[in-house]
């Protein structure tokens, strides 16, 4: 019998390192956007951590220190951890390379692959390398999914891992970094007029913030009827639209015809989750972009008021770090 505990609204993390047996250095620790539960392939991840205080690094470096000696690894080690209340919680080990470390040795310009094989080979110790490790500002890892090949397939994310790949956006600014990772992937952000907005009860009083800046900053805002209700008590006007269940007009002919250039969508039990499925599917289908939880909206609605108050800087990848 496996008696499983949830952490509720946890924020996940990872951490890789290369141990020879002996000692241990930590390559790179990543903060993911996703809330935890989500599957770390599927989830935006920032390098450096952007939100975990010096109490929650400190304890991912003793913990991934430990466990790296205690399984007498050698080579490259992978650790994931949920945090919560400044407390790290162990997800999973794997003593093995992970998707994130090209990544974190593109972004820091090391070779963190070769290192590692020498000392599996015997021939290095970690002590034996010069480690100069540099970034200016974060990368970020933004998976790529394929939705629109499969018409059947619920884009809602969990602990299934959903993406077939991944881009990278790297930027001295955070919000910027993140807008970058987005539009690589293939998110239309450019020129965006009209956001549908549609959350459960508990993400209402959050989604305050972001309708309120994103409302200020010349968008257009388009709501079901609770959020419009939650919203309009609290001196926001906005759209009010149909829910399909409620018949036409609905959001997902607002989709369709071209009136919604982004979604925001939250839900909280099974229906509901079902019930915006088309929602989902056509927002997939009509490469509409699409956010199913609050911690990437908040991020992706600073970045887009970014977008209108400067261009992005762009920087040629061969004058990024070259081995």
């Amino acid at each position: 019998m496996l008696l499983d505990h949830y952490l509720d609204g946890a924020i996940e993390a990872e951490a890789d390192a290369i141990c020879d047996g002996e000692n241990v250095y930590i390559i790179g620790i990543m903060e993911h956007i996703e809330p935890c539960g989500i599957h770390s392939g599927d989830s935006n991840a920032t390098l450096p951590p952007f939100n975990l205080g010096d109490l929650v690094m400190q304890q991912i470096k003793d913990h991934t220190k430990k466990i790296a000696l205690a399984l007498n690894t050698v080579g490259l080690i992978n650790i994931q951890f949920a945090v919560k209340n400044d407390k790290v919680y162990i997800i999973e080990a794997n003593p093995r390379a992970s998707r994130t470390v090209p990544f974190i040795a593109k972004a820091y310009g090391e070779p963190y692959v070769n290192y590692a094989t020498k000392v599996m080979l015997g021939d290095k110790k970690v002590t034996d390398f010069d480690f100069k490790p540099h970034l200016d500002g974060y990368a970020i890892k933004q998976p790529v999914f394929s939705f629109n090949k499969f018409p059947n397939v619920n884009k809602q994310l969990g602990p299934e891992m959903k993406s077939t790949g991944e881009v990278m956006g790297i930027d001295e600014d955070f919000n910027m970094a993140y807008l970058k990772s987005q539009i690589g992937s293939g998110h239309k952000l450019y020129d965006l007029k009209n956001i549908f907005v549609s959350v459960k009860d508990e993400d209402k009083e959050d989604i305050f913030e972001i309708v309120n800046s994103l409302s200020k900053s010349g968008y257009n805002i388009y709501t079901t009827r609770g959020t419009h209700e939650f919203l309009t008590k609290k001196g926001i006007s906005t759209n009010l639209v149909n829910k399909v269940a409620e018949g036409s007009p609905h959001v997902v002919e607002f989709i369709k015809d071209g009136k919604i250039d982004m979604v925001i969508n939250t839900t909280e039990n099974k229906q509901a989750i079902k019930d915006s499925f088309t929602i989902r599917r056509t927002a997939v289908d009509l490469n509409v972009p699409y956010f199913t939880n609050l911690r990437s909206a908040k991020i992706l609605y600073k970045s887009l008021i970014s977008l209108k108050n400067s261009e992005i800087p762009v920087k040629a990848i061969q004058n990024h770090h070259i081995y």
